[in-house]
């Protein structure tokens, strides 16, 4: 199985990230955690966005806040999916890392989700894997079911206290 790289641009964003791992784990996910930030590490971000495809990954999920240049640094120098994660900051709540992670130019895309939307990052990249591995394909088809399943007994439950 393809590995997911995760990389965040600072450390303070691994409270977010950490959804991403933890969907990652569930699933049985290989994967690797980095630090590399698009302006102050950018020859490490490059070298490893080169040989990530050569290195056994199959998706890269970025997030980074406020510039939020890493994934698309990232997308510039591989041709593997990149998820990006905007992750939300103090300053604008996490909108100018949503536009600069969304707002990519033609023929370089970024897969972008919600604002410290990790769990999704990680499933995303999970269903670009499961593309060629019927095993996970499969863990995928039982998450959405277990999900029905939870609203399911929830409404129920909301029906019968309120329901006349």
């Amino acid at each position: 199985m393809k590995k997911v790289a995760v990389i965040m641009g600072s450390d303070s964003d691994l409270p977010v990230v950490e959804k991403a791992i933890n969907t990652l784990k569930e699933f049985g996910v290989p994967y690797e955690v980095h630090v590399f930030s698009a302006h102050r590490t950018p020859e490490e971000s490059k070298e490893f966005s080169q040989n990530a495809a050569k290195n056994g990954f199959g998706a890269i999920i970025a997030a980074a806040g406020m510039a939020a240049h890493l994934a698309g640094a990232i997308a510039a120098n591989t041709v593997l999916p990149v998820i990006g994660i905007p992750v939300k900051s103090t300053v604008l709540d996490g909108m100018d890392a949503l536009l600069s992670t969304v707002q990519m130019p033609s023929g370089i895309p970024v897969a972008t989700v919600a604002i410290n939307g990790a769990a999704n990052a990680a499933l995303l990249a999970i269903q670009i894997l499961a593309v060629e591995d019927k095993d996970l394909y499969e863990k995928l088809l039982k998450h959405r079911q277990a999900g029905y399943d939870k609203v399911i007994e929830k409404n129920k439950l909301i029906e019968e206290q309120y329901n006349n």
